[in-house]
């Protein structure tokens, strides 16, 4: 019997290596909403990255940023980079909206605007029904999350404050500050009243809000910027507005002050000085609450910090895991 488990458990193993990195999707069912409504036939996108450990006390939970794929990912996980998947087993995971889980894009039966308004912790428990109940994953090591996907890691933190041992987010917020609301709503303002130049002032927005004038103005000639903005206006690839559009309200809407309780995981909390688009407020004041470990990135990229300072980042995450 013994040796009977051992085998099964070996072949399950060796599936979950085979298929390391290929996207794989999850059917969760209908995802009941937070606010009432439900997502039918919700799908969650994943891929996994590493080998899966004997009592599977290696997870990394790993979710994507606004608008973020697993694919994009890839680049942050491996030797050397902000998740190391020769010792942990990584699960990334594409957060609902981003045209790749459940959209407005992609959805059969709820298409475009029809798709209901979620929150991040609709996303988060689309995450949590993908680890248990496909995965068969009931406690990780870790969850760790840039931008957007640091929203989901205080959202996890609070939601189910006894899943990880460890979580890290990353110029995310617990919930968004004053000035990025109304930066936020002017962007949002903008893609619903004209649909058909959203690629353009999607991409305006970014290059606006991600970095700082001294950072954008070091790297783009006036005539890149004409040149991108009139490339991004013929991307029809690039972006779907309406799939923007609710990820946007899910992390306008996040406050995880209404679900805490007792944070239980111990936390690295990492915040960039001049962030414009998520500012670092929120996140200090939540990592003084909970007594958690902060970093400040101190460099003038901005919200893209964790790419300018990508090498302190990265070494300070992987001590954090060990």
């Amino acid at each position: 019997m013994k040796r009977s488990i051992s085998v099964i458990c070996g072949l399950l193993l060796l599936t979950v290596v085979a298929h390391a990195q290929e996207q794989q999707f999850a059917n969760i069912g209908d995802l009941k909403l937070q606010h009432g409504g439900v997502i039918r036939n919700c799908r969650v996108g994943y891929r996994t990255f590493g080998t899966l450990n004997r009592d599977r006390s290696n997870v990394v939970v790993f979710p994507t940023w606004a608008g973020g794929t697993t694919e994009q990912l890839k680049g942050s996980i491996g030797p050397g980079k902000l998740i190391d998947s020769t010792s942990h087993f990584v699960v990334a995971i594409d957060a609902l909206s981003n045209g790749v889980s459940s959209s407005p894009s992609n959805s059969r039966l709820q298409p475009r605007l029809r798709f209901p308004i979620f929150s991040l912790r609709d996303t988060v428990e689309s995450q949590h029904e993908l680890l248990t109940r496909v995965l068969k994953i009931d406690h990780v090591k870790a969850v760790v999350g840039i931008s957007m996907g640091g929203m989901q890691t205080f959202q996890w933190i609070v939601s189910y404050p006894n899943f990880m041992d460890k979580a890290v987010p990353i110029v995310g917020s617990p919930r968004l500050a004053p000035y990025d609301l109304l930066l936020w709503s002017a962007q949002l303002e903008a893609l619903k009243r004209d649909p058909n130049s959203a690629r353009a002032l999607d991409f305006a927005f970014g290059e606006l809000l991600l970095t700082t004038p001294t950072d954008y103005n070091r790297r783009k000639t006036r005539e890149e910027v004409f040149a991108d903005l009139e490339k991004a206006r013929n991307d029809t690839k690039r972006f779907n507005a309406n799939d923007k559009i609710r990820q946007m309200q899910a992390m306008m809407s996040l406050d995880v002050a209404r679900d805490f309780g007792a944070v239980k995981a111990k936390v690295l909390v990492v915040v960039a000085r001049f962030d414009h688009v998520v500012t670092p407020g929120p996140a200090t004041e939540f990592a003084k609450l909970i007594g958690a470990k902060l970093i400040e990135l101190e460099g003038d990229c901005g919200h893209l910090a964790t790419s300018c300072e990508s090498r302190n980042l990265n070494e300070a995450v992987t001590d954090f895991l060990k």
